[in-house]
């Protein structure tokens, strides 16, 4: 009889262990999924927003950084909790709402959240690891990272350097570890984007930036084909909702590549 009661304890016991480990990971699958968007101008959105651009997304929210409320249904302009923004009538439409309309619906169920922290004009030597808006932006992927789990970083910059593009594939490579380092994630997907194709100027840039994934594992580019710019330099918004397009693919096959 002694022997019969603890093998029907040893039972409820494993039972238990069994049912705790999948509610573990029953857990773990039903976290938010979030991306860090991050860069210059293009990335903030200086184009307009047209009236396709006005709803929310259905499961996808944006961080506010706001203590008692800190998420919301993800409208434009996406850049307008960023702490290292410019003022709020320059924040537009960027890569980041098409971005999340096509992660959406890739993953039907999941809900998404967008951590959006990027500063017009700025380089890549600002976003130095140690510097504000380096800083700024792992504070807030690390708040956000309370409420789910990061899937990967979003990156549009480089107007404000291609005219010393030969130097700038040793300072993204930096960046990526870094940030790779400070989010505890060395695989964590990294998305970059071509400039406009208005001037010249930029084809070299352009031409530099595809060689990264063949320099760091896990990364991705988009190119800047067939869209147009408001300005030589911006985006207009067609252009933004194709940008945004091509980079939740580039995130879903790094994704999908991860995992495997």
């Amino acid at each position: 009889m002694k022997h019969f009661k603890i093998s029907v304890l040893l039972c409820i016991g494993l039972l238990y262990q069994c049912k705790s480990t999948d509610s573990t990971a029953n857990s773990e699958s039903n976290k938010m999924e979030l991306y860090l968007l991050i860069g210059q101008s293009n990335m903030a959105g200086r184009a307009a927003i047209e009236e396709q651009d006005r709803d929310t997304i259905p499961n996808v929210f944006l961080f506010t950084g706001d203590a008692e409320k800190p998420w919301e249904k993800a409208a434009n302009p996406l850049n307008e909790y960023s702490t290292v923004r410019k003022k709020l009538s320059l924040q537009k439409l960027g890569p980041g709402y098409s971005f999340a309309k096509e992660m959406a619906k890739a993953m039907p169920g999941k809900e998404i959240g967008l951590i959006v922290n990027a500063r017009g004009g700025t380089s890549i030597e600002e976003w130095h690891p140690g510097d504000s808006l380096y800083n700024e932006a792992v504070s807030q992927a690390k708040k956000a990272m309370e409420f789910g789990v990061l899937k990967g970083i979003v990156w549009h910059q480089g107007e404000a350097n291609v005219s010393r593009y030969d130097k700038y594939m040793p300072k993204i490579e930096f960046l990526i570890a870094s940030l790779r380092k400070d989010l505890n994630d060395p695989d964590l997907p990294f998305v970059a984007g071509q400039l406009s194709t208005d001037k010249p100027k930029r084809i070299n840039f352009n031409k530099m930036i595809l060689e990264l994934p063949n320099t760091v594992e896990n990364t991705g580019v988009i190119t800047s084909e067939n869209t147009e710019t408001i300005d030589n330099t911006h985006f207009n918004s067609a252009g933004q909702r194709l940008l945004g397009q091509r980079y939740a693919k580039e995130m879903l096959r790094l994704i999908e590549l991860k995992s495997q």
